[in-house]
């Protein structure tokens, strides 16, 4: 069955203020609204990649656990950066921004979404993740990137959707979308299958 059938009765809550989410979200649903609950994102220590990306996804969640009806699907999501280990949060100035940049110039790294999906009664929380690698970046064109399209509300420092995934894109294994900040393809599924196991 379409998705677009099983949600006709459904309430579909995107809980996230990015436009580029709300974007991806309208081409697969028609009909959903937004609203956001302020969570302080922090986790704990010891956690792999995949684990903090799912940890903050369902920390945005429990900020709904109690007030979602009976009818209502909420989705949250969140998209982290990370080289090895480390995970680039969004920049707070533009220091770190060039400074995340000159670490991803010629490296390969990782972009991995979370998202959880939550209904009155039932919890789903998956992951996704693409492998993105960069040309080497010269400091002008960092510099350009910075000054002109002011990434800093999005982790990383950069928008794969933007000038810098024009020209500094060299290879990416996985979804596009995902790398954007919300994983179409299997949220698609996964929708459908979680709609379908709750009404059976």
């Amino acid at each position: 069955m379409m998705l677009t059938n099983l949600i006709k009765a459904k309430t579909i809550i995107l809980a996230s203020q990015s436009p580029r989410r709300k974007e991806l979200l309208s081409g697969i649903i028609d009909d959903f609204k937004t609203e956001v609950r302020s969570v302080d994102e922090v986790y704990p220590d010891g956690l792999t990649n995949e684990e903090i990306a799912i940890y903050l996804s369902e920390l945005k969640a429990q900020a709904f656990e109690g007030d979602v009806q009976k009818e209502e699907i909420v989705i949250t999501a969140d998209t982290i950066v990370c080289i090895g280990n480390k995970v680039l949060g969004k920049p707070q100035n533009k220091v770190e921004a060039v400074d995340m940049l000159k670490g991803l110039s010629g490296n390969t790294h990782e972009v991995i979404t979370g998202v959880t999906i939550l209904t009155d009664t039932r919890k789903y929380s998956f992951y996704d993740k693409t492998l993105v690698s960069f040309y080497e970046l010269m400091d002008e064109e960092i510099d350009f990137y910075i000054e002109q399209y002011q990434p800093f509300d999005k982790a990383g420092s950069y928008g794969i959707q933007e000038w810098i995934g024009y020209i500094g894109i060299k290879e990416m294994k996985g979804d596009y979308y995902n790398v954007m900040g919300l994983p179409l393809h299997l949220l698609y599924r996964n929708l459908k299958k979680f709609i379908l196991e709750v009404e059976n």
